[in-house]
């Protein structure tokens, strides 16, 4: 059953669409320099593990997509560099593969990726922004912003995983402003309410269409799940029990030896962890950072709860039970601020639970949007009358029981790529993600 999304955002001016594109391919661009200008020529070339691409493939293909899309499918001019196309499909190499290519160095990638961006830009200023589905509301160009900043958390992923000297910065965040959560837990309604989105001229295409979704009742933690709570999961044994164990997750933790979220060790007597480089303490009160679907499955039955599923995850993120709408964010259709989310690598780490009281949804739960992405009890399929758009291997070829849905961005994630509809997913075994989680129960 379809839906009006009567309350996606009104669609900008011709003029001020250009600005917009503008400012967000600029943002991406100076987000990826100081993403690879941070280390070496050696550090760029170099896989910090088999899950990841060495940087300087990311900085390429990064350009790549941008000359297909902009300046092939768009413009319809001919291929700048044909013969490199196959080493920056991502379909057609796995991660792991790709070091033994030949890639283009460093100072090849960042000539190629300025010389795209250079006639993308004298193509922005030229181009009718209506006419095709590509062009309409400028989706094409937002298309390749958020591709760009996709590929910047993925590069910033590797940067938590390069082992070496910290080489990032960035200020902490501030401590929680205004009172605390009034309570651990809110009560969501039963009843429908608007899932996905028809009209937010940039969605992808798994967000659409708009769609009505029935959800029972249900009470979901006010904030994200803590360091601390979780060591209480480890220190109950939660690990060495198969009680609270998808088989599947079992095996992989006995398998690898897991016994903590990754990147952290026990040293003295205290929960110590590596981030970006630097060994600290493990704040007790930050969102847990780094588990997989499993894990987090495993703490929710511990707790005696469970993982929200995507439409309950959504419906406490954007319905207003006051009005019916269902808003852009939780904070309603403006979009984010600093003080209503913790987005954009802004940060390099996540805030303590409980802060952003400015972003929190009409029935008081926080942190729905930034922080760590939060993992659901979900699959990751289609929508009721999906259409694959523009291509189907960005949605269509990953549907299926293989890939948990996460909601919600996280620190590591521009605010181009984010909204209350943004949909990601992967394999529940997956650590090295910026992931979470909140729990769940029936009312």
């Amino acid at each position: 059953m379809t839906a009006s999304p009567s309350a996606d955002s009104a669609r900008p001016a011709p003029a001020a669409l250009r600005e917009r594109a503008h400012a967000a391919l600029t943002a991406a661009r100076a987000r990826t320099a100081l993403l690879t200008d941070a280390v070496s020529d050696r550090d760029l070339v170099a896989q910090h593990s088999p899950l990841m691409s060495p940087l300087v493939w990311d900085l390429a293909h990064i350009g790549n997509q941008e000359e297909l899309w902009l300046l092939r499918n768009v413009a319809g001019h001919d291929s700048l560099h044909p013969e490199i196309d196959p080493l920056y499909d991502a379909f057609q190499h796995p991660r792991a593969d790709r070091p033994k290519l030949p890639l283009l160095g460093p100072a090849e990638a960042r000539r190629y990726t300025a010389e795209v961006r250079g006639r993308v830009f004298d193509l922005l200023e030229r181009t009718a922004l209506e006419g095709s589905a590509l062009l309409d509301d400028g989706f094409a160009f937002g298309m390749i912003a958020q591709h760009e900043q996709q590929h910047d958390e993925t590069m910033l992923i590797t940067h938590q995983l390069r082992r070496g000297e910290p080489v990032l910065t960035a200020p902490e965040p501030d401590p929680p402003q205004g009172p605390p959560p009034a309570a651990a837990e809110v009560l969501v309604p039963g009843g429908p309410f608007t899932m996905g989105t028809s009209a937010e001229p940039w969605s992808l295409d798994n967000e659409r269409p708009a769609h009505t979704r029935e959800v029972g009742a249900f009470l979901i933690d006010t904030a994200p799940v803590t360091n601390s709570a979780y060591q209480a999961f480890i220190a109950d044994g939660g690990y060495t029990d198969e009680r609270w164990w998808a088989p599947e997750g079992w095996d992989q933790i006995h398998r690898h030896g897991i016994g903590a979220p990754l990147f952290w060790h026990r040293e003295a007597g205290q929960w110590l962890r590596r981030r970006f480089g630097v060994t600290e303490p493990v704040p007790a009160d930050e969102p847990v950072l780094h588990v997989s679907w499993y894990e987090a499955d495993a703490y929710a039955r511990w707790a005696g709860r469970r993982l929200p599923t995507e439409a309950e995850w959504e419906k406490a993120a954007r319905h207003d039970p006051a009005t019916g709408r269902s808003t852009r964010y939780p904070w309603g259709d403006e979009d984010p601020t600093p003080d209503r989310a913790n987005l954009g690598q802004r940060h390099l780490r996540p805030a303590p639970a409980g802060s952003y009281p400015a972003g929190a949804s009409p029935l008081g739960v926080r942190q729905l949007i930034g922080d760590v992405w939060e993992w659901t009890a979900s699959d990751f399929l289609p929508y009721p009358g999906f259409r694959a758009f523009p291509y189907r291997e960005y949605s269509e070829v990953f549907f299926g029981p293989e890939h948990k849905v996460l909601r919600g961005g996280s620190f590591a994630v521009d605010p181009v790529a984010c909204r209350g509809t943004f949909r990601n997913w992967d394999l529940p075994v997956r650590r090295q993600i910026f992931s979470g989680f909140r729990t769940a129960r029936d009312a």
